[in-house]
């Protein structure tokens, strides 16, 4: 078994802007910890010092037993990457080496054939086996067929860029559960599985002997695998000893207590400054005074010195405004609605307020109905339309806006488009911050992360008007507390929302569930149906 202790890590950034500082915690031996935090807060910065790629600017980082780690990458590798190259860059370091001497004396063995590169692909072999590369291919093989349904030996030269997100994901996740290392960090391993996937993972977790530390936004995964949850939070960290389900009530516990020491500190504060000032002004006039004035001057530099209590977090209060007003009654009606070679007629009326989350797997075309809908230009046949005074906003998934590219958040807020007028500098930046975004007012949307441009977005169809909200995945990139802030502005918003989801923390405060089925079919259902293999009808 092994364990992981990080011993006052910090790091500033390059602008000087301090990240994080005196973080401290233990995963210990079978645990299996949480990291949770803000976006930007520094939750992969803290992973790669742990792993071992980023030397820490202060403190120091432990590790015993073997470590296994999935970066945040994979899920979207689009290089040359191979299935072989994967699984040999998630393998421990002597068995990563060997594996790269071994491909390196490959690729000359093509070049040229002389002894000498003979003799070093034979040497290759060697180190190849020593390092136990065979042993790691018989349990590759296993990998590769619960991960793809296919052997090593047909898998191993396929590019990883032809896999789905949920598949790369997949793959890496089997390896490592699978391998032999007792240590693993997951940077949001859940990112890109659908829920059939989600499910194996919790249920993986919570079965494994492994100490695991892993960072997520799911709060399905979280509620059910993490025996603890260490929170990245004021430039610092903080452990709770339990599970997901009493984090929000210690972190509230937390809070409170926080603000009576830091009351208290500046309480105290102040009254040695008073009787600072008070001792000075009696030893002008009395020599007997001195002593006890510079005693207290002593007192009040040590109390400074220790400082006042850990920072309070500053409460990102994401206020979304999401207005909507009065529609037609029926605000969505489908009739024989087929989208070509993605899914099979269906018929659907949507009435004004109603909340449907639409559910099915990768590719059964939800991203392509809520397009539609929102006016983009889908391959259909049969009919579809909006009711009266419906205005669609449509939330896309990928947050891909080739028109927002070099353009800060004020520019893209002062031009205003369609229905959504354009806003004065003070007026963005006052919207921007209701939705936390206010430091970003300046930057482009390229490069926020990809919780901010999820917000953004949001702000965008509040800016807009809409009364009808399409959202693609809105939740994928919110932290936990971003998250909760949108659904409350949609249980406020007065208007019909329909939105796709794989999260099932969010998709209970929906009253209505549309089904993609793999067989094609559209189908309602009481209640969410994650496995789209196996929908029935139930309404």
């Amino acid at each position: 078994m092994g364990y992981v202790e990080a011993s006052g890590l910090g790091h500033t950034l390059p602008d000087g802007r301090e990240l994080f500082r005196e973080v401290s915690f233990r995963v210990g031996e079978g645990a299996t910890v949480a990291l949770v935090g803000a976006n930007g807060a520094g939750k992969t910065t803290l992973l790669r010092m742990i792993s071992g790629d980023l030397t820490p600017q202060a403190g120091s980082v432990v590790r015993v037993g073997g470590l296994g780690v999935m970066r945040q990458f994979i899920g979207s590798v689009r290089d040359q990457t191979t299935v072989r190259d994967l699984l040999v860059g998630l393998a421990p370091g002597a068995l990563r080496a060997a594996g790269e001497a071994l491909e390196a004396a490959e690729l000359a063995m093509m070049e040229r054939e002389d002894e000498p590169t003979q003799l070093r692909y034979a040497d290759a072999l060697v180190g190849w086996g020593d390092a136990g590369g065979y042993d790691a291919e018989v349990l590759w093989d296993t990998v590769t067929v619960a991960a793809l349904g296919v052997p090593f030996d047909r898998a191993q030269h396929r590019m990883v860029r032809t896999l789905s997100g949920g598949e790369q994901k997949r793959l890496a996740l089997e390896a490592l559960l699978r391998g032999p290392e007792e240590v693993l960090l997951l940077d949001e391993p859940d990112n890109y599985l659908d829920v059939p996937g989600k499910r194996w993972l919790e249920d993986r977790l919570v079965e494994t002997p492994k100490t695991v530390l892993f960072v997520s936004h799911d709060r399905e995964l979280l509620a059910r695998t993490a025996t603890h949850v260490v929170t990245l939070e004021a430039h610092s960290a903080w452990v709770h000893g339990g599970g997901f389900a009493s984090y929000h009530d210690a972190r509230t516990a937390r809070l409170d207590r926080l603000d009576e020491l830091h009351k208290r500190w500046n309480e105290e504060h102040q009254r040695l400054k008073d009787l600072v000032r008070t001792l000075q002004q009696q030893a002008k006039n009395s020599e007997a005074m001195a002593a006890k004035y510079h005693a207290m001057q002593t007192r009040l530099a040590k109390f400074e010195e220790a400082g006042p209590p850990p920072e309070r977090p500053v409460t990102e209060n994401v206020k979304m405004r999401l207005g909507g007003g009065r529609t037609g009654v029926r605000a969505v009606t489908c009739t024989g609605l087929e989208l070509t070679g993605l899914m099979k007629p269906f018929d659907l009326e949507v009435y004004y307020g109603e909340r449907v989350a639409v559910l099915g797997a990768n590719g059964s075309g939800k991203s392509h109905f809520l397009r539609l809908l929102g006016g983009d230009s889908v391959t259909h046949t049969g009919a579809w339309k909006l009711g009266a005074r419906v205005v669609a906003g449509l939330f896309a998934q990928t947050h891909e806006h080739p028109e927002w590219v070099g353009k800060p958040l004020v520019d893209i807020l002062g031009r205003g488009e369609g229905t959504r007028r354009g806003l004065d500098r003070g007026r963005a930046i006052s919207a921007l911050r209701r939705y936390g975004l206010q430091s970003q007012a300046d930057q482009d949307f390229a490069t926020l992360s990809g919780g901010q441009q999820a917000r953004f977005q949001v702000l965008l169809l509040e800016l807009s008007g809409c009364t009808l909200l399409l959202l693609d995945e809105p939740t994928d990139n919110l932290d936990v507390q971003s998250a909760e802030a949108l659904e409350e502005g949609l249980a406020a918003f007065d208007g019909t929302v329909l939105a796709v989801t794989h999260d099932r923390w969010f998709a209970r405060s929906f009253d209505r569930f549309l089904s993609f089925a793999e067989d094609g079919r559209v189908r309602e259902t009481a209640e969410p149906v994650w496995d789209s293999g196996r929908v029935e009808r139930t309404r």
